[in-house]
């Protein structure tokens, strides 16, 4: 990744949330690189600004349309996602995963039937939890128009169900464990995500 070109990945880099050594993403794949989008996040003044730029790039993504609300999926997306509502006007929910593992919506979260929402989340790697969010919504009756993300690490490969977003895009070699190198180096592997 080229973080001295771009002011996003700069600021990961600036705040130590830019991580180099072998890790293990919760997709299950393992990488060279990391970004600990919570290391960024627990700066209010950031957090501000890169909610106000996505909001701003998901409102080109729907077209225009009123965004009725923004819904990400716990616990990476929680802290963009109420920034980008803030900045939106809107309401703010986040899914979790449940016992089976699946993305649901609890503590009373609700979506209406045909309501605009977009998903927020802060690093996309494969876009396994936004697609999920995005077919929870659909099957509850709302309209995801839009996806958004602070950094897509898939190059832009990753299929979330809706158009996508995201403040920087970059393409970020993984392995499957199998294939990985770093493993058969004998590095140790690592997991600072949420998600051990």
């Amino acid at each position: 990744m080229n973080a001295q070109a771009d002011p996003v990945l700069k600021m990961f880099r600036d705040t130590g949330a830019y991580l180099s050594g072998h890790f293990r993403l919760t997709s299950g794949l393992h990488s060279p690189e990391y970004l600990q989008c919570a290391v960024v996040l627990q700066h209010p003044a950031h957090a501000e600004r890169l909610g106000c730029q996505l909001a701003s790039a998901l409102r080109g993504a729907a077209g225009g349309e009123t965004i009725g609300v923004v819904v990400s999926p716990a616990i990476g997306g929680v802290i963009i996602g109420h920034e980008v509502a803030r900045v939106l006007g809107t309401r703010f929910l986040f899914t979790e995963r449940g016992g089976d593992g699946k993305m649901t919506m609890r503590r009373g979260f609700a979506v209406e039937p045909g309501e605009a929402a977009v998903v927020v989340e802060d690093v996309i790697t494969t876009g396994g939890s936004t697609r999920e969010v995005v077919t929870l919504l659909k099957a509850a009756g709302a309209r995801p128009v839009a996806a958004g993300s602070i950094v897509d690490r898939s190059g832009g490969k990753a299929d979330l169900g809706a158009p996508r977003v995201a403040l920087a895009t970059v393409e970020v070699v993984s392995y499957l464990p199998e294939d990985c190198p770093l493993c058969r180096q004998g590095l140790p592997v690592s997991k600072p995500g949420s998600r051990a």
